[in-house]
């Protein structure tokens, strides 16, 4: 029997090396929007990163910050996130993406069942180390789901090797040594560090952490299978534009078929 989190993998393979995993905020701009923006965004989308409102979000930069907190004076919670994901038929397979406070307090046999009643495939959990994840990751296992792992430009490669040998789904290379949000420039030294993380991984490797346009994600092809887009895909939606217009505009362009 194949796991959930299977479809997680599946589906960024099936991207030949240019796949998108989105990330929304939970109930950001509104509540009411919000259901309306995920159903568009996983038409586009390979994977979709949902991410749980936290007052003290350490690794987001400040458009997920702004929006956490937006989202948290509505109310939003786990409650309403798997309301709302009972309601919809998503096209793409979807995470939970979360700092561990919240799920703990949920009850981690309820949330993992909640998961598995709403079709969720996975968790990312960056401040959850491997060492105190076994009851997380035994939970989710009993039910096919998984905990995606991330990595980073400082992790030693002992860990790195434990790390992407744990991952389920893919395996998060942050890209920076700082927050999500800001735009980064690909030089040599993270590329000779995606490539490292790829050697060593079984599991396809999504590269996150200030992909905001097409010429990054270029510089990427090859190094990495895709990317992670989360505070530039919020900031389009802040602006007025469409979501799936955007991640559309960042995949590279598809050359043309040689007419013989």
């Amino acid at each position: 029997m194949t796991d959930r989190v299977d479809a997680v993998t599946s589906s960024i393979e099936a991207a030949d090396g240019h796949a998108i995993c989105a990330y929304l905020t939970a109930g950001y701009p509104t509540l009411e929007r919000f259901p309306d923006l995920l159903e568009r965004v996983s038409t586009v989308a390979d994977v979709v990163e949902i991410g749980i409102p936290f007052t003290d979000p350490m690794a987001d930069g400040q458009t997920i910050q702004k929006a956490s907190h937006e989202a948290l004076v509505r109310g939003v919670n786990l409650g309403y996130v798997f309301d709302v994901l009972d309601s919809l038929d998503l096209d793409a397979p979807h995470l939970l993406m979360g700092y561990y406070n919240p799920f703990l307090a949920y009850g981690l046999d309820r949330l993992v069942e909640s998961m598995s009643g709403a079709g969720t495939s996975g968790l990312i959990v960056p401040d959850l180390p491997i060492e105190e994840s076994r009851e997380l990751r035994r939970s989710l296992d009993s039910r096919g789901l998984g905990l995606v792992q991330l990595v980073s430009p400082t992790t030693p490669d002992t860990r790195l090797d434990t790390l992407a040998s744990a991952s389920r789904g893919f395996v998060y290379a942050v890209t920076t040594k700082g927050t999500t949000g800001s735009s980064t420039e690909f030089d040599a030294e993270v590329l000779a560090y995606l490539d490292r993380v790829k050697k060593v991984s079984v599991l396809p490797v999504l590269a996150g952490f200030g992909v905001r346009q097409r010429s990054q994600v270029e510089a990427l092809s090859g190094h990495v299978d895709g990317v992670v887009v989360g505070s530039a895909l919020i900031d389009a939606i802040d602006r007025g534009d469409d979501p799936a217009d955007f991640l559309d505009g960042l995949r590279p362009a598809t050359p043309p078929t040689a007419v013989l």
